[in-house]
């Protein structure tokens, strides 16, 4: 399976290469009509790949060209949001307004979201008054929550209608978002069941909707945050996920392609602070002075905790200065804290996000992550005890001694290093915070510092150099 997967990452990469120099050597000729052509076969999330890699002037000039095309619409919800930016912010206001006529609502207000607000407001006025009041209505909701990312268009009927003309109905159907489901409605407009597409299908023809329908609807509300959607739509196993207000109102959809996306950046975000630089997804656009600005505050935790370190093994010179061999064993110790500390973070966070951790079992958790701190570090610390032993043997009066404090002191680290990866988490947790800023510096420079500071207390205590 791994050797498929390869094989096809090498051809679409090799296929992006074809891609890319084939548009450059036309560029470089000035072959417009033959840019054209190939422009209209290329796939617009192809498309959207290569503007990556194309410098801003050949982005220009391709850009010409799509925005004349009838992909364009479904290339721009494509693209990198700070490429989206810079292609339409130069554009007039009627401009844009054109480009956007074939995306779909909740794109639209995606789109407008990365404008300035002045740029934004002019497009909403060369829209018709009933685009732009919706447009406005999904601009106003939170960009990460399901208001943010739900499609207006739900395809709904009432309770009342006969499975024959709700067939016809949907036959008819131009505007519907992706019908994957027949939501069904009271006289209030008020949610009340579901009909998948197969039951409908199969039903008696004069069957009306309520006797046929679910009436067991998963639902989101507007402000039901984006990863909760996918978490919900991943648990039940849904194409789409209707969305309603306090009143159980029906006002929109989630389709799957959008938690597709969801998911994706939610993961990229977790990676990323969990790294430890930062959340924004599109840092590898940035230039290298906002690359820079953007990683230089995580990168202070670090830098905290590296000086702390360092006035630790400076309050314990003398330490050093009897057993210079201690020396040799402080990167193992801090290196082996810092990976199992991450390890224990990584998987609470994955936990939380996957929903397999839920804050009722923090007790059980935490005991379980602390057992497994206890047997590695019992396990390393008895190894790394008869490397130090081993290695000193002959270079030491008291090799066993030493042995003992290393063996001691990984054992401390490793343990100290499962609490904090953690409990960290689920504090921030506790406080309605992303767990994921947790990982990266914060974990890995506390269980340093803590570690070497264990390491030196051990020491002094069992080989009593002070």
């Amino acid at each position: 399976m791994n050797a498929t997967q390869n094989n096809r990452s090498e051809m679409l990469h090799a296929e992006v290469n074809v891609l890319l120099d084939t548009f450059r050597r036309l560029l470089r000729r000035r072959a417009r009509t033959n840019l054209e052509k190939l422009t209209i076969k290329t796939h617009p999330a192809d498309l959207a790949l290569l503007f990556r890699h194309f410098s801003d002037e050949e982005r220009l000039q391709i850009f010409i060209i799509i925005q004349k095309t009838e992909i364009v619409g479904e290339f721009l919800t494509e693209l990198d949001e700070s490429i989206v930016q810079t292609l339409l912010e130069p554009l007039e206001a009627e401009q844009v307004s054109v480009l956007l006529e074939e995306v779909s609502s909740d794109d639209r207000a995606d789109i407008l979201n990365l404008l300035p607000e002045e740029k934004a407001n002019s497009v909403l006025k060369a829209f018709d008054r009933e685009e732009s009041e919706e447009l406005e209505e999904l601009m106003a909701y939170a960009p990460d929550t399901a208001g943010g990312i739900m499609s207006v268009d739900p395809f709904s009927l009432p309770e009342s209608t006969t499975a024959s003309d709700a067939v016809s109905h949907i036959q008819s159907s131009e505007d519907a978002e992706m019908v994957f489901y027949l939501y069904v409605t009271d006289e209030n407009d008020k949610l009340t069941g579901v009909v998948s597409l197969r039951d409908l299908v199969v039903a008696p023809s004069n069957a009306s909707l309520k006797s046929i329908m679910s009436p067991n609807v998963v639902s989101v509300t507007t402000d039901t945050d984006q990863e909760e959607v996918a978490h919900q739509v991943s648990q039940y196993n849904l194409l789409a996920i209707p969305v309603v207000d306090a009143d159980n109102t029906l006002l929109g959809i989630v389709t799957v392609d959008d938690v597709v996306d969801v998911i994706r950046e939610e993961a990229t975000e977790d990676f990323l602070q969990m790294a430890g630089v930062g959340k924004d997804r599109e840092i590898l656009m940035k230039s290298t002075w906002e690359n820079a600005r953007l990683r230089l505050p995580w990168l202070f935790a670090s830098w905290i905790g590296g000086t702390a370190a360092a006035y630790i093994i400076g309050w314990y010179e003398h330490t050093l200065t009897s057993m210079v061999a201690l020396a040799a064993f402080i990167p193992v110790i801090v290196g082996m804290g810092g990976n199992i500390g991450t390890q224990s973070s990584t998987i609470i966070i994955r936990g939380f996000a996957t929903g397999r951790v839920q804050l009722v079992q923090v007790g059980k958790i935490i005991l379980k992550e602390i057992r497994v701190g206890v047997l590695l570090g019992v396990f390393y610390g008895i190894l790394l005890g008869i490397v130090a032993y081993l290695k000193f043997i002959d270079d030491i009066g008291d090799p066993v001694s030493l042995g003992l404090v290393v063996g001691l002191a990984i054992f401390a680290s490793m343990l100290i290093a499962t609490s904090i990866g953690t409990l960290v988490p689920i504090f921030l947790r506790r406080l309605d915070i992303d767990p994921a800023i947790a990982s990266g510096p914060f974990v890995t420079t506390s269980t340093d510092v803590l570690g070497i500071l264990l390491y030196f207390i051990i020491a002094n205590s069992l080989l009593h150099t002070i």
